[in-house]
C-alpha cells in the first residue's frame, strides 16, 4: 500500500505543478472576466431602466400641461362667450372704444426644456401604438446634431426630420430598439393596418394607419423624403435586432 502511494507522488511532477497553476489562473481570470461581464449587463440594463423612468416623467408632465391647457381653453371659450356679450351690450348703450376683451394664445402650451449631459432639449409631441405598448414623450433637442440625438436617444424617441407632429409632411420618428420590450423595440413587429396615435402639444391626437415597412441600410435616407401630396404622415426608424440595418415603418393620417 505504501509503494503504490509513493508511486502516484512520484507523477506528481514539476510540469504537473505547472499546469495546475496555469489552470488556476485561468480559472480565476475566467470567473473574474464574467463577474465583469455581468456587472456590465447588470448596468446597461439599470441605465435602460433609468432612461425608461426619465421618458416616462416627461410624458406624465407632458399630460398634465396639456390636460391643464385643455382646462384653461374651455375657460378662455367660456370667457370670450361672457366678455363678447358684455362687448356687445356696451356697443349698445354708446359708442365706447373697447379693448379687444378675446384671449390669446389659445390652444398652445409652453415647451419644457430639459437637459442632460449638457444638451438641452424639450418634448415636441407623444406617441402612442396600442398593438405594441408603446407610449412615450417624443422630445427634440436644441441644435439637432448627431451627438445631441445619440444622447438624447437614450431618454425618449427622438424627433428626427419633419414637420411638428400632426402637421402636413413626413414627421419621421427615430427610437432605439434595446431588443427588449423598451422604447422601439418592437417597432419591427408592426405590420400593414396598425395603428400609431400622435399627440401633438395643443392636445391633438391623430391617427395614423401603418401602409408600409421595409428595411434599408443606415446610410438611405429617403424614408425622410417630405412629399407626400399634402397628406400627413408619420416615419418610424429604428435597428434590426443585428444593429446592421434600420427598419422603416411608414404611416398615413387616418381620416
Amino acid at each position: 500500500m505504501n509503494q503504490i502511494l509513493v508511486t502516484k507522488k512520484l507523477y506528481v511532477t514539476p510540469e504537473l505543478k505547472r499546469k495546475k497553476k496555469i489552470y488556476k489562473i485561468n480559472f480565476t481570470v475566467s470567473i473574474f472576466i464574467v463577474l465583469i461581464l455581468l456587472s456590465i449587463c447588470i448596468y446597461a440594463e439599470y441605465d435602460k431602466n433609468k432612461s425608461e423612468e426619465v421618458s416616462q416623467q416627461i410624458l406624465a408632465s407632458m399630460n398634465t400641461s396639456i390636460e391643464e391647457n385643455k382646462s384653461e381653453e374651455e375657460l378662455n371659450d367660456i370667457l370670450t362667450v361672457v366678455l363678447n356679450g358684455v362687448q356687445e351690450d356696451l356697443n349698445q348703450t354708446e359708442e365706447t372704444e373697447v379693448q379687444d376683451l378675446t384671449p390669446q394664445n389659445k390652444g398652445t402650451i409652453e415647451k419644457t426644456k430639459y437637459t442632460t449631459n449638457g444638451y438641452t432639449y424639450y418634448p415636441v409631441g407623444t406617441i402612442n401604438i396600442p398593438k405594441i405598448g408603446v407610449n412615450y414623450s417624443i422630445i427634440h433637442g436644441e441644435t439637432g446634431s448627431e451627438k445631441e440625438t445619440e444622447a438624447l436617444l437614450k431618454i425618449s424617441p427622438c424627433r428626427f426630420y419633419g414637420p411638428e407632429p400632426n402637421e402636413v409632411g413626413n414627421f419621421c420618428i427615430v427610437g432605439h430598439n434595446y431588443r427588449n420590450t423598451k422604447f422601439f423595440s418592437k417597432v419591427p413587429q408592426l405590420e400593414k393596418g396598425d395603428t400609431v396615435n400622435i399627440t401633438d402639444l395643443t392636445g391633438r391626437t391623430l391617427t395614423y394607419s401603418v401602409y408600409n415597412k421595409y428595411t434599408v441600410s443606415p446610410t438611405e435616407v429617403n424614408c425622410i423624403d417630405q412629399r407626400t401630396n399634402g397628406k400627413k404622415e408619420v416615419t418610424l426608424i429604428t435597428c434590426t435586432n443585428d444593429s446592421q440595418s434600420r427598419v422603416i415603418v411608414k404611416a398615413r393620417e387616418i381620416k
